[in-house]
């Protein structure tokens, strides 16, 4: 059964979340073998590329790039680039689990790039979807009473989430549209790597794999979060649009909070399983459209003309 396009860029927006959240998964072991975050981010997008260069070549896809999309895919890989490092940044001064809370202002920002450049209408329910994620998502971080939040660090979390969501309505309203979702993601990340490049003088400061199950940890990396990820996410918002694909972003924070729980013993608590709860169900209304849509106002529109009839018999 052939699915809609709609449907199709659902089920994408979803997978993308999902994978993106395996970031801990693999990050966090390699930061214990005592790698830093620019040697672990340069590997990480350097397999990316080399995989991503091999699956072009079997799909016998040309690797070049029209000159006129250079500029813009340079613009965007940087964008998501600086997304990354931001946020690694903003980890020097305030709890990461905070940050990443943050990070999740990203919906708001996409809508309201969509608003105010391309006159996107934001709709009740779109509204309610991201007040329902981004409540979720505050609820979900459990915070240990010893993490401090900085001026410093808020601004660098708010860089990053705002270079993430340039860099999604990006790849949806620029020229980069038509081209091959896997040729951009390459393009992307082969310009965003330069940022690193950069930062580990050259190359000169870049830290060795250090052992066997790093090398395997970062090619997974390379791999699914970021390879399946990206590709899924810019396929979805070439059909469902930038603001719904970064409200599915949501499942992101719930991934990695189930990868917590199942792997490093983390515990499930009323506040957490409440936050899911929201998560969950702001993502189900994105899936369920104009039904959904058309629920909530026939359901407020109830809650309104109950409370008309009750001041009316007073």
């Amino acid at each position: 059964m052939k699915l809609s396009r709609t449907t199709e860029g659902i089920v994408l927006g979803i997978i993308s979340a999902v994978f993106y959240g395996l970031n801990p998964l693999f990050a966090l072991p390699l930061y214990e073998e005592g790698m830093n975050p620019d040697s672990v981010l340069f590997y990480r997008y350097g397999f990316a590329i080399v995989l991503l260069a091999v699956l072009l070549k079997l799909q016998r896809q040309p690797l070049s790039l029209p000159r006129k999309d250079i500029v813009p895919t340079a613009v965007m890989g940087l964008l998501f680039s600086a997304s990354s490092l931001f946020l690694y940044l903003s980890f020097l001064y305030m709890d990461a689990g905070l940050a990443c809370t943050i990070l999740f202002v990203y919906p708001i920002l996409v809508a309201l790039i969509m608003f105010l450049f391309f006159h996107e209408r934001l709709s009740f329910t779109g509204i309610l979807c991201i007040l329902l994620a981004l409540s979720g998502i505050l609820l979900l971080y459990e915070g240990d009473g010893s993490g401090t939040v900085s001026t410093t660090g808020v601004v660098l979390v708010l860089f990053s989430s705002l270079s993430y969501a340039i860099y999604i309505v990006g790849v949806n309203k620029s020229s980069l549209k038509r081209l091959h979702t896997a040729k951009l993601t390459l393009f992307a990340l082969l310009f965003g790597i330069i940022i690193y490049a950069v930062r580990l003088d050259f190359l000169a400061s870049l830290q060795p794999v250090p052992s066997a199950g790093a090398g395997l940890r970062l090619f997974a990396m390379a791999f699914f979060p970021t390879i399946v990820s990206l590709v899924c996410m810019t396929a979805a918002v070439h059909r469902i649009g930038s603001t719904v694909t970064a409200v599915l972003g949501a499942l992101e924070p719930v991934t990695a909070l189930v990868i917590g729980v199942m792997l490093f013993n983390e515990t499930i608590t009323p506040k957490i399983t409440a936050g899911v709860i929201l998560v969950i169900g702001a993502v189900t209304l994105i899936i369920l459209g104009d039904t959904a849509s058309k629920a909530v106002k026939g359901w407020f529109a109830h809650i309104a003309a109950n409370i008309a009839g009750r001041h009316g018999g007073e």
